[in-house]
């Protein structure tokens, strides 16, 4: 039986070595180059505390940050409450629907923190809460699957083999990235089809 993950514990313990207290290198720099929308909605799910989101905002989107652990949830509010178009909820991206689903999600460390068994899951959840036509921005990490984790690895032919039914890949790259993270993450935008 695989060992359940307790977020809040791990927030609690300050046990989040994730957390490099700032938004992901690869994120601003797509952020810097993009040519969205400007009222296309945000979804940043598992967003911890809010790093990610606050960058999003910061570029004038209505973002939403959600994530499992209130203490996160907590921590982000107090820090990036005075950005306008940002909010954070408490939600399981994998077993929720939204009421209106987003132009664009984006997430960093989501995928590799669940466990490997439900990751059809995952891709299943994206169909409920990104609009058909809509954008999905992922810098996940790549390396060898095991039993350790979470992060649990994946590689890229994995990651391709199981969002291609649903959407199209538009791109993908090596991003920048924070330190230590040198060979183990890989940036992707898809577009989901209509």
């Amino acid at each position: 039986m695989t060992k359940v993950t307790d977020w809040e514990e791990r927030y609690q313990q300050e046990d989040t070595p994730w957390d490099k207290d700032e938004p992901a290198p690869g994120l601003i720099d797509w952020l810097n180059k993009q040519t969205l929308a400007p009222e296309t909605r945000v979804l940043v799910p598992g967003c911890g505390r809010g790093h990610d989101p606050s960058a999003w905002a910061k570029r004038g989107f209505e973002t939403t940050g959600m994530d499992l652990s209130e203490i996160a949830l907590s921590d982000a509010r107090q820090k990036y409450e005075a950005l306008p178009n940002l909010a954070f909820f408490p939600g399981n991206f994998l077993e929720e629907k939204p009421q209106e689903p987003y132009d664009l999600i984006f997430e960093h460390t989501l995928y590799c923190a669940i466990e490997p068994s439900r990751r059809d899951e995952y891709a299943q959840a994206l169909n409920h809460w990104l609009k058909p036509g809509g954008h999905f921005l992922a810098i996940h990490f790549i390396f060898p699957l095991s039993e350790e984790g979470p992060p649990f690895g994946a590689s890229k032919e994995e990651i391709t083999q199981r969002f291609e039914p649903e959407f199209e890949l538009l791109n993908d790259w090596k991003p920048r990235h924070f330190e230590g993270r040198r060979d183990e993450e890989w940036m992707f935008l898809w577009k989901r089809k209509i």
